[in-house]
């Protein structure tokens, strides 16, 4: 219940309800396009300091093994099971949706944390960045399998594998994520005095504001789940709770702390809707953007918002 009256996560609701009641509120692209890179840049910034602070330590190196793990194993399984009931593309489109992370839930997740009191590494902003890709380009040698099988074309659109590996790992929002955890850690503790009214004081209300947005989509992108299968609106909640699952035994045997553990967890149950979708959309045309948009962004990450992150911090309260 302490989640729902934070007011980062209040705004969100306010979102849906809003966009479900037809209303003319908006957030224009480019404030919506600015805040994602505002916040990026800030949990950037916070993970670089507290990475100065700390340096290269066991856990922080044992954290991000367990990141690379769930990176590879959460889509393979994914499309094991999926294809099962989906044509090769639109399976292997959504395993990478679900394969890779959400930027914003991962964000939401740490101010969660902040707000409990309850300490993590910044290390875990690289695990984000270490799990962005690989979902996205195991889809795509996937997708290219498929179109072999069908006779057809296996190059995934204009540049093959190559253009999409290319955009994976020089996206803007990654490089800037990846570059000011670099900042931060170069300027330290100095650093992290100048930047505060920035990368803190501000940080509440910046996510607050974008997570009305975020309500906003969310509500005017779930009638695309309309007349879809069962199976499937259940696969949108089920699969990041098994995925959540898999995060909490790993973080269980490799030790780590209940901030780490939940930040893990988050990033496993999360799914992508902005970076898998558009790179999917483009490299996997035979795949339906209804399906692994409309999930992703219809139901798991509220889902996710509202839910999830309170469930996996008291779950992972059982590591301590």
């Amino acid at each position: 219940m302490q989640n729902f009256l934070d007011p980062a996560i209040l705004f969100f609701v306010f979102g849906i309800a809003a966009g479900t009641l037809r209303s003319n509120l908006e957030i224009p692209p480019q404030i919506a396009r600015f805040l994602s890179l505002y916040l990026l840049m800030a949990l950037g910034l916070k993970g670089g300091f507290a990475l100065a602070k700390s340096g290269l330590t066991a856990e922080v190196a044992v954290s991000l093994a367990c990141a690379l793990v769930l990176a590879a194993v959460v889509p393979a399984i994914g499309y094991v099971l999926l294809v099962r009931r989906l044509s090769r593309f639109d399976a292997a489109a959504i395993a990478a949706t679900y394969g890779s992370v959400s930027a914003v839930t991962f964000i939401t997740a740490v101010q969660y944390l902040e707000t409990q009191g309850t300490a993590y590494g910044g290390h875990m902003a690289a695990a984000m960045a270490l799990m962005e890709s690989p979902a996205i380009v195991m889809a795509v040698v996937l997708a290219n399998i498929a179109r072999r099988r069908e006779g057809g074309p296996a190059a995934s659109g204009p540049g093959g594998i190559g253009k999409v590996l290319h955009e994976s790992f020089t996206d803007g929002a990654q490089l800037l994520l990846v570059g000011a955890m670099v900042v931060g850690i170069v300027t330290g503790e100095a650093g992290q005095k100048a930047m505060q009214p920035f990368s803190g004081d501000l940080f509440k209300g910046m996510l607050a504001f974008f997570l009305l947005d975020m309500g906003l989509m969310t509500a005017r992108n779930v009638g695309s789940l309309k007349g879809q299968s069962r199976w499937l609106l259940t696969y949108a909640i089920g699969a990041p709770l098994a995925h959540a699952g898999l995060a909490f035994v790993l973080a269980a045997v490799a030790g780590l702390s209940v901030g780490n553990a939940t930040l893990l967890m988050v990033l496993a149950a999360s799914a992508s809707y902005i970076a898998v979708p558009a790179v999917v959309r483009e490299a996997i045309p035979e795949a339906s953007p209804s399906l692994y948009f409309g999930m992703s962004l219809g139901l798991t990450f509220p889902f996710n918002i509202l839910v999830g992150i309170p469930l996996y911090a008291s779950v992972a309260q059982r590591l301590a």
